[in-house]
């Protein structure tokens, strides 16, 4: 059930224009500066949700944020499917920074933390992150087929009213199925009592709050989540990279999404067994090195449209580093001695730096390619990945050298004095 809502609540806002974004911009008849517009708006919201959202986590059964969080994810979904102007689509996203991440981003990191133990944060979080990859995977495959469903066989043919009759059942599918996922959480996902009991709090301390600002892991967790995230919103380009430069039509081009997003299982189970059995730390900066890699590969322009294969194993060396560093940012906060009862009051703060990619980075990827039209800008776009990769290698060394050595977190009671 947590894997299952950890990616569903995402696929409204944001699994659906990764897979289908040239198809997002033309039914709503927007650039890449209009959409990555909705996402700041998104990003904005979503940073006061981070900061008040972590220590509500710390007060409530997550089952019952996370359920909540999904239902009201999928009655957006209702206006979205209705593709309304610029200005309703920025409050919708508005809305949607609200419902998955207030109620739902920092009850499922903890209760993540809780399924693994003390001895499997690796493998917890990449089988969350990979599980979440293969739900998001399975979306983009339905949402292709039931989009293909509804179009001609002949795409010359197809008008930008069929492409927009076809999306509108994606995303009424993607609303139910969502809202489904909910009434499975609120009845399934359970804990024991005792057990939810003894990582709930009756009320966070600015006290609390201090000590949690002291810990030097938290500091670097937010530089490292902040680059990691970027990655991982700049995989976003990859569909409409396919049919800018390698002059795929629309279908093949959420095609190319969706098997990106089919990457992220693989490599979030294999790096999660992996980093428990060595240096979680470690492996969190081989993943931004592999990342800088592919970067490189699309940056330089050595990928030309008769490079199919290049183009494919480009991908998969960028998504390997982006989804490794994803499936282990969270892992590692354990090893930083972060207690686990205030893992939702941790998770809000180091949020509230490492998301802001929510903020930014759409607008600057929009700016980028609608500056430099074709090849040029999706080269400035990966640029921009390698500058990040490489900043976030740094921070992630630095967790490693701090790290290495294990200890304990301190108790709650200490910081409750």
């Amino acid at each position: 059930m947590l894997i299952l809502a950890g990616e569903s609540v995402f696929i409204l806002p944001f699994v659906l224009s990764r897979v289908f974004r040239p198809t997002v911009l033309e039914a709503f008849s927007l650039d890449n500066t209009q959409l990555g517009l909705c996402f700041s708006v998104y990003g904005f919201v979503a940073l006061l949700s981070y900061l008040f959202g972590g220590p509500l986590a710390d007060q409530f059964p997550p089952r019952k944020l996370i359920a909540v969080a999904l239902w009201m994810t999928g009655l957006g979904g209702l206006v979205y499917a209705t593709f309304p102007s610029h200005t309703v689509l920025r409050i919708l996203y508005g809305y949607w920074g609200f419902t998955t991440i207030f109620l739902f981003w920092a009850p499922m990191i903890k209760a993540t933390r809780v399924w693994g133990g003390s001895t499997a944060q690796g493998k917890a979080f990449g089988f969350l992150d990979g599980g979440r990859g293969l739900v998001g995977a399975l979306f983009g495959a339905l949402g292709v087929f039931v989009f293909s469903l509804f179009l001609t066989p002949d795409m010359g043919e197809v008008t930008t009213a069929d492409r927009q009759g076809a999306f509108r059942q994606v995303i009424l599918v993607s609303s139910g199925i969502v809202a489904g996922v909910g009434i499975l959480v609120w009845f399934f996902m359970k804990m024991d009592r005792k057990a939810e009991k003894e990582i709930l709090l009756e009320k966070i301390t600015l006290s609390q709050i201090k000590e949690v600002l002291r810990l030097p892991s938290v500091w670097l967790l937010m530089v490292i989540i902040l680059c990691a995230y970027v990655g991982y919103k700049i995989t976003d380009v990859f569909s409409l990279y396919a049919q800018d430069v390698m002059l795929y039509d629309q279908v093949e081009s959420a095609q190319v999404g969706t098997f990106l997003l089919s990457i992220r299982p693989v490599v979030g189970v294999l790096i999660g067994v992996v980093a428990d059995r060595s240096q979680t730390t470690l492996w969190l900066f081989v993943s931004f090195a592999v990342s800088l890699l592919g970067a490189l590969l699309f940056s330089t322009g050595i990928i030309s449209v008769s490079a199919t294969t290049l183009f494919f194993v480009s991908i998969l060396i960028v998504a390997t580093g982006v989804y490794a560093a994803r499936s282990l940012y969270f892992a590692v906060m354990q090893k930083g001695r972060i207690p686990l009862v205030l893992t939702g009051t941790a998770v809000g703060l180091i949020s509230l730096i490492g998301y802001t990619p929510d903020i930014f980075a759409g607008p600057a990827m929009g700016l980028l390619l609608d500056s430099s039209p074709g090849e040029a800008g999706h080269q400035h776009v990966f640029w921009m990945l390698a500058a990040f990769s490489f900043t976030g290698g740094i921070a992630a060394w630095a967790y490693y050298r701090l790290y290495r050595v294990a200890g304990k977190p301190p108790k709650v009671s200490n910081l409750e004095n």
